[in-house]
């Protein structure tokens, strides 16, 4: 099986204040019996999480994010939508992980920003296809990474997790939101096997469930000798969780051209 894991957990405060939670910002548009609709944010990222296979995709949301139930519940996915809660904001793993009890070591798993939106749509394929299938020789000689992060250039990678990879496509070190990145490659998405995800998990709590943010555990996750790849299969990256970012994703989806901080040169 494939899921797709969504922290929606989050605050939003780089874009309060909104009469809604910051997944269903409408950016761009979609067309419902021929009449065209707004469209949430959050509604392209699960409609790539279905691109790429999932099969159920669980969002983790706060106890106040009662309109994104809603919404998703009003449409019809080829993918069963459930939903588990993160009482406190503490972090993005600790959100991510909030779904590990639902997701078996022979899953894959997708992981995604719910405030984001990129491009290629099918960026996922070519790093699920680089993930280890249970069983497979590549599985059992341990050298096949259980974790591949896609990843997107931007023109300014100090405000994401900027990604340093060797000529082979091995992560040599994740470089979260610092002023002197080394690379205008940051990761966007991440995919990984159950067994990877469970992994992920057992390092942050045997770090007491220090890091935050990803890319530190990431790098935690590789220093104990674990392979990571990464997959250069993104050409557009906007974050919609600013204004200026929500302001270039809607010139974007008009067909204007993208504004230089979403795209690479």
């Amino acid at each position: 099986m494939m899921i797709g894991v969504i922290p929606a957990a989050g605050e939003g405060q780089r874009i309060q204040p909104l009469g809604c939670s910051k997944e269903l910002l409408p950016v761009g548009s979609r067309r419902i019996d021929g009449i065209e609709r707004p469209k949430a944010v959050a509604e392209y990222l699960v409609e790539r999480m279905i691109a790429a296979g999932a099969t159920q995709i669980c969002m983790v949301i706060s106890a106040e994010k009662t309109d994104i139930v809603k919404y998703f519940a009003e449409r019809d996915y080829a993918a069963q939508i459930f939903y588990a809660v993160q009482q406190r904001a503490l972090g993005l793993c600790d959100a991510l992980f909030r779904a590990e009890p639902f997701t078996p070591p022979d899953a894959e798993v997708l992981i995604g920003l719910p405030d984001t939106i990129w491009f290629p749509e099918n960026a996922y394929r070519a790093a699920v296809d680089a993930l280890p299938r249970p069983g497979s020789l590549r599985s059992q000689d341990g050298s096949a990474a259980e974790v591949n992060l896609v990843l997107f250039p931007v023109n300014e990678p100090r405000h994401f997790d900027a990604v340093v990879c060797d000529d082979v496509g091995y992560v040599q070190r994740v470089e979260v939101k610092r002023p002197d990145a080394h690379s205008h490659w940051i990761w966007g998405a991440v995919t990984c096997t159950g067994e990877g995800f469970h992994a992920l998990k057992l390092l942050w709590e045997a770090r007491h469930r220090e890091d935050q943010f990803l890319g530190d555990l990431l790098n935690a996750y590789i220093a104990a000798g674990n392979p990571v790849r990464a997959t250069y299969s993104g050409e557009i990256y906007m974050d919609v969780g600013t204004l200026e970012g929500y302001h270039a994703a809607q010139d974007f989806l008009r067909g204007v051209t993208p504004a230089p901080l979403e795209k690479a040169a």
